[in-house]
């Protein structure tokens, strides 16, 4: 708990003021609306501010997670009838990121100085999005801000979801296949060597996997500083190659193609789609801004390629479903579902379903994976460590033949 000082008006009018203990700011509104008082200002005591100060300072990196607090209590602030500048006052003295404490300070700031909250937060493109901005445009235009800002949190979260998903998929075999070339090195480097010593000592022909071995070893201590340099080069020349338009499009398309991460990563990005283009549309976000917007927020250039024909499509008097059908990433069923949508004049319920129904799809293929992958990961390892120990005792079974001699 915390104490919050308030300035109020009671039923007849009259200015109030005084502390109430809640846990934060929005609880302790709604404790003094009870009371019949409509809150004016509140904000906590100096002490605890103080204190949370330096807590602020600590963390730097702004998170999907943090906007989509910011955005939900904003917009009960707003739906209370609390003044904007208020709002953001308040919130930038309770969030618990530093950074973007500082960033809404300026933004109430700008908003105070005569700017328009689209655009004290278009000052601010790191944090705010194209897809943001363009949704507070269109909440303030139809004065429906509240609304818009609870649109954009739930959006937020679904695709904090998503992420973090991704994620989880990805971890497992990553944390995995680093231990695997550690132990491998491991023993390259440091076990081998005095298997070698050892087998040195005795004048006799050595098993053809154990000769490998040793002479992998041996290759990896004398080039190991060269080999190193020479992945670091060609990571970044991979990645300067990425970042080029056709670099991009060839690697998107390339994931889209894998064997088996391939049709997750296609489920993710029809959901992101999807999701991101009904939020828009919902929100009353023109359709050909909309897809500008989506083509931009896509994460995939095969995506945004295709969303770019819609788009054009669309400018020239055509429908949305044909260009998706040019695509290899949506599948005949979502096609047919957006066309039946345009159609029907119920596109935004259509693609809420949609991403829906492949969020729950990304859910299944990612608990799939991980079991598919542990297997798979036990057997790899297996073989690889498997067959170097097998390989430095082989000559362990002729040693008595080899003393012999």
């Amino acid at each position: 708990m915390a104490t919050f000082m308030y300035s109020a008006r009671d039923r007849v009018g009259q200015m109030v003021e005084g502390s109430i203990d809640a846990a934060n700011s929005i609880e302790g509104m709604g404790a003094l609306r009870e009371r019949g008082l409509v809150v004016t200002s509140i904000k906590e005591s100096q002490a605890r501010a103080a204190a949370a100060t330096k807590k602020h300072q600590k963390k730097k990196k702004i998170t999907i997670d943090d906007k989509v607090v910011f955005s939900r209590q904003l917009a009960t602030m707003v739906n209370a009838g609390l003044p904007l500048i208020e709002g953001l006052s308040i919130l930038a003295d309770n969030l618990e990121n530093g950074s973007f404490a500082a960033i809404i300070k300026q933004i109430e700031k700008d908003v105070e100085g005569g700017d328009t909250l689209t655009e004290a937060m278009a000052k601010h493109p790191k944090v705010f999005d194209t897809l943001y901005i363009s949704l507070i445009r269109a909440g303030e235009a139809a004065g429906m801000l509240d609304q818009i800002l609870l649109q954009l949190s739930s959006y937020l979260e679904k695709a904090s979801s998503l992420q973090r998903k991704i994620k989880s998929a990805m971890i497992y075999p990553a944390v995995i296949g680093s231990v695997a070339v550690a132990v491998v090195a491991l023993l390259m480097i440091k076990v081998i060597p005095v298997f070698a010593d050892i087998f040195e000592q005795f004048d006799a022909e050595l098993p053809a996997p154990t000769k490998f071995m040793i002479n992998l070893s041996f290759f990896c201590q004398k080039y190991f500083i060269a080999v190193s340099i020479g992945v670091i080069i060609l990571a970044f020349l991979f990645k300067r190659y990425i970042g080029t338009k056709s670099g991009r499009y060839q690697f998107d398309a390339a994931l889209l193609k894998m064997p088996v991460l391939g049709e997750l990563f296609k489920k993710v990005a029809i959901a992101k789609f999807t999701r991101t283009f009904s939020t828009l549309l919902r929100s009353g976000v023109n359709i050909i801004l909309s897809l500008e917007i989506v083509a931009r927020s896509s994460g995939n250039s095969v995506v945004e390629e295709a969303v770019i024909r819609v788009r054009n499509s669309i400018k020239e008097g055509e429908s949305i479903s044909g260009p998706l059908k040019q695509c290899s990433v949506f599948p005949p069923m979502v096609v047919r579902m957006i066309d039946i949508g345009e159609r029907t004049g119920a596109l935004d319920d259509m693609l809420v379903k949609i991403a829906d129904y492949y969020e729950e799809q990304v859910d299944i293929a990612v608990a799939g994976l991980t079991s598919l992958m542990e297997p798979l990961i036990i057997c790899f390892l297996g073989v690889v460590v498997g067959g170097i120990v097998i390989s430095m005792f082989l000559p362990m079974f002729q040693l008595g033949s080899i003393v012999g001699h």
